[in-house]
């Protein structure tokens, strides 16, 4: 019964994920998930830390997640008191929204990106100015130049694709010494370059990652945030404010191996990236316009078909693709990378749609 609500709870707008589908064969190509398994050395780790009786569930799992900070710092030529373990990014981000971005400017992120990003400033109080992309869907760094508020955006950009380079993180960087700047980078793998490698050169950068997308543990729930050791401390703070037990002992063993397994990452990326191109050549012969996409997705428009109707045929056809009614891209549709066969059945359907 609402009137028990507190008052915050009956102005929230919440976030919308993914359709999980229900039907017995679904395509689905509306989240993300990466279309191939993690590394076989998951799958060992976890059956490992279980043992034959699961004994190990029944105490708490270590609270700093020490041993997979250490393997990752590692990766990334880090310090462990450069890492934050949490659960999934989406949890870290929320974090960094209490711990990091909440001060007297309000922050500044795009007008089209991942739509977590407004539910949470609403939840935190967190005052925000969405800065419209330009005309082609990419970030204008120079619109986050003047003196603002934190500035917030993945590379590349969800549900768009694109990526700023580097070199243009680093000049936003430079115009805003006084402001933290987020980076997420959850989607980075698949053609984008990372900002890690400027960390320790900027003070005010963090960096967030998650392993649901590239490493295959959507599953898991592990993501990472990687800063000067000040920030990460304003989010350890955070955390044990709230939870000090956000990654169970079965993730971080799933963690660590997937990081271990460096050849079979690069294979799974690759197989995407490869796949990412196919369909996108196979959507712009049927008519599609695609936005440059450095991500395991495509945001494809067709300036002859309503996108809405489009995505409500394919569901009839147990195809899931995303479609968002929001200003600007009602009439695109972000599809997510699948294997071949999903990618073929895909276009199978739309062709049937188009040409008919």
């Amino acid at each position: 019964m609402s009137r028990f609500w507190s008052d915050i709870v009956h102005r929230l707008t919440p976030y919308v994920p993914g359709e999980q589908s229900a039907m017995a064969h679904p395509i689905k190509l509306n989240t993300n998930e990466n279309p191939f398994p993690p590394s076989p050395l998951v799958v060992k780790a976890i059956r490992r830390e279980l043992g034959d009786t699961g004994e190990t569930l029944r105490k708490y799992p270590d609270p700093t997640a020490r041993a997979l900070c250490e393997t990752v710092a590692a990766h990334h030529g880090l310090r462990i008191e450069q890492v934050f373990a949490g659960n999934g990014s989406d949890e870290v981000l929320a974090h960094v929204f209490q711990a990091l971005l909440k001060h007297d400017k309000p922050i500044r992120f795009p007008d089209v990106t991942y739509s977590f990003y407004p539910v949470y400033a609403q939840l935190y109080g967190v005052a925000f100015e969405a800065i419209p992309l330009n005309a082609e869907f990419g970030i204008d760094i120079d619109d986050y130049r003047a003196d603002g508020g934190a500035v917030l955006f993945p590379n590349p950009n969800a549900p768009t694709g694109r990526a700023l380079s580097l070199a243009e993180i680093e000049a936003l960087l430079k115009a805003n010494p006084d402001s933290p700047v987020v980076i997420d980078e959850a989607y980075v793998d698949f053609g984008a370059e990372s900002a890690v490698k400027l960390i320790d050169t900027y003070p005010n950068l963090l960096v967030v990652q998650t392993l649901s997308k590239a490493r295959s543990l959507a599953g898991m729930r592990v993501g990472f945030a990687f800063g000067n050791a000040a920030l990460i401390e304003a989010l350890t703070r955070v955390k044990d404010s709230f939870n000090s037990y956000p990654l169970d002992r079965l993730a971080q063993a799933a963690g660590i191996a997937a990081y271990e397994d460096d050849a079979w990452f690069r294979e799974s990326c690759a197989k995407v990236i490869a796949s990412r191109d196919r369909l996108t050549s196979e959507l712009q012969i049927l008519g599609f316009e695609v936005v440059p996409s450095a991500a395991n997705f495509v945001f494809a428009r067709h300036p002859a078909h309503d996108a809405a109707t489009l995505s409500a045929s394919l569901r009839e056809r147990e195809i899931f693709v995303r479609h968002f009614k929001l200003p600007r891209i009602d009439q695109h549709l972000r599809i997510s990378i699948g294997t071949d066969a999903e990618c073929d059945a895909l276009i199978g359907a739309l062709r049937g749609l188009i040409v008919s």
